[in-house]
């Protein structure tokens, strides 16, 4: 195996174990601990972290830990001062994120049912003017056939008037036709009685 392939080996060995032994871990509840780099208080400070940082162990020793912040920041901080579990800070933090997340679905869960509600009252409203509007038909229609029936008996009884009013003038005419002849009768009978009156004188 040539040098650099050896080298690269290593190289990507080395990666895969270290993110294979990769922790998640917390500062403990202290004020502030110096990350440096390298294990020890003569090192430099590359950065202060507060208690509650996330950190990735990325090489665990009895005494210091090299760790990873979440921007990629590595170097050295005391192992005592790290601990796996959560610190309260953090629940609060993730508690609050929570109860706002719970609290921005609780408005739009009211704002929606607010909007079913007026979607409802329309609703509610069409089927109001609806319904009103087929008694209003029905009403019409009931109307309109009382009043083509109405019409229909007004004509029939307009040509009845009409018949009547034919009779009425056929009867006035017969009547008057009747009362002439009769008139003639009496004129010619009383012009005959005189007749023979004067011929009996004679």
């Amino acid at each position: 195996m040539t040098k650099p392939i050896k080298i690269l080996f290593i190289i990507c060995f080395w990666g895969w174990a270290v993110a294979a032994y990769a922790q998640e871990v917390y500062v403990s509840p202290v004020t502030k601990i110096t990350m440096r780099t390298g294990p020890g208080v003569e090192h430099k400070i590359v950065a202060m972290l507060v208690s509650g940082t996330r950190l990735d162990i990325l090489e665990y020793q009895k005494d210091w830990s090299r760790v990873e912040t979440g921007d990629q920041k590595s170097g050295w901080v005391l192992s005592r001062f790290l601990t796996e579990d959560k610190p309260l800070t953090v629940e609060v933090q993730n508690l609050r994120r929570e109860n706002e997340g719970l609290a921005d679905a609780l408005g739009k869960s009211r704002e929606e049912n607010q909007a079913l509600i007026e979607k409802n009252a329309a609703l509610k409203d069409i089927e109001e003017k609806y319904r009103k509007l087929e008694q209003a038909s029905a009403e019409f229609l009931k109307l309109d056939a009382e009043y083509k029936a109405l019409v229909t008996l007004s004509e029939e009884q307009q040509q009845q008037i009409e018949n009547l009013k034919e009779n009425l003038n056929d009867e006035e005419i017969l009547w008057f036709l009747s009362g002439a002849g009769v008139f003639m009768v009496g004129l010619i009978l009383g012009l005959s009685t005189r007749k023979k009156k004067k011929r009996a004188l004679l």
